[in-house]
């Protein structure tokens, strides 16, 4: 049997009236860059997230780079962040001139671990007199947000920002908030693969502060002044397109419910495999809703996880490992001089985990294959 990994076919069927019909708007006005469906989709999903200002942008990197310029990250700042979560993270600071200082996740949530952060930028202030501690950019993985009660303070009271990387959380909540309401500015993705995608690239940050929206408006255009040919400061490339959000608009539209349908996925899973020995499903901090952006399993150690692995490719189950290898241990930053051992719970997840099958539409069926695959 075949299941999807993740399945946008069956959910363009959801929205496929209402995706043409988008496409086709933008087709008649012509206005394939910052049309008007940038604003409509603003303005719909600052709502949805309770949060003052929306700015769309071309991709979830150039959000967290966008936000990273507003607050003036540039060489000798250290900005901390979590080495277990995609490249966009740390390379976003890393392209700033600025230098990522990792810090180790929680073994449940595998979000940061606020007690690490607080240790870490101790540590920077004490012995790193080459860097000035700027700011924190928290990764909600997998869906579920992070103990933002217990790394905000530890930021603010250290003069540092706080940035909320909900480019796997989008439409989460934390203690009744939701997740992109949270810190200084949040930012999100909308690749195709998440939560909320359209069919390209595409982003979105939210901040309730109006300077700060200014300053992102600006940015994204080249730091644009009062019109595009008025520059007055450095800013990117970094705007929506209008097809785009289009696709967004439409499945917007239906993207509560698939919340909602998100969540019985993962409880029908946490009970089908609930009694396979030497496997840890995923657990949500009590107060708080994930997305489930991905459902993550830990295996006892590697050679479970493997075997486990190959079983379900065995019957044709696609898997995936996010992430096989933390940020700390890739050539990309072997300049920061990190090395095996320095972040043990990260490494030790990362030779543990692995991912299933997690999409809206996926059976009860289905799920009772992958769970009868698992335990051979």
């Amino acid at each position: 049997m075949s299941i999807p990994f993740i399945d946008l076919k069956t959910q363009y069927q959801q929205v496929e009236a209402s995706v043409r019909a988008g496409i086709d708007r933008v087709l008649g006005h012509g206005a394939y860059i910052m049309g008007p469906e940038i604003a409509e989709l603003e303005e719909r999903l600052s709502s949805f997230c309770a949060v003052r200002h929306a700015v769309g942008c071309a991709s979830g990197t150039d959000a967290l780079v966008m936000a990273l310029m507003a607050f003036e990250v540039g060489p000798g700042d250290a900005v901390f962040t979590t080495p277990f979560t995609f490249m966009a993270t740390a390379e976003a600071i890393a392209l700033l001139g600025a230098t990522p200082v990792f810090v180790d996740i929680d073994p449940v949530t595998f979000n940061i671990d606020p007690d690490e952060l607080r240790r870490k930028i101790g540590e920077v202030k004490d012995t790193r007199k080459d860097l000035i501690p700027k700011g924190v950019i928290a990764v909600d993985l997998f869906g579920q947000p992070a103990d933002y009660a217990r790394i905000e303070p530890v930021a603010h009271n250290n003069g540092l920002f706080l940035i909320v990387d909900a480019a796997q959380s989008f439409g989460a909540t934390y203690k009744g908030k939701p997740v992109c309401s949270l810190g200084d500015v949040a930012c999100t993705s909308f690749f195709p693969a998440k939560p909320l995608g359209c069919y390209g690239d595409g982003g979105m940050l939210f901040a309730h502060n109006d300077a700060m929206h200014k300053l992102l408006v600006s940015i994204r255009v080249h730091g644009m002044g009062e019109d595009k040919y008025e520059n007055v400061r450095l800013g990117i490339n970094g705007r929506l397109d209008s097809i785009q959000a289009a696709v967004l608009l439409a499945k917007f539209a239906i993207f509560p419910g698939e919340i909602e349908k998100r969540q019985q996925v993962a409880d029908r899973y946490a009970a089908l495999l609930d009694d396979i020995d030497g496997l840890t499903v995923p657990t949500v901090s009590e107060g708080n809703t994930s997305v489930w952006a991905q459902y993550s399993v830990l295996a006892r150690d590697a050679a479970h996880k493997d075997a486990l692995m190959g079983r379900l490719r065995a019957a044709d189950i696609p898997t995936a490992i996010y992430y096989p290898k933390p940020l700390h241990l890739q050539k990309a930053f072997a300049g920061l001089k990190y090395g095996k051992g320095d972040f043990p719970v990260s490494e030790n997840v990362a030779g543990r985990i692995f991912s299933l099958p997690m999409h809206p539409y996926l059976s009860g069926q289905d799920q009772e294959a992958v769970a009868a695959a698992m335990k051979g």
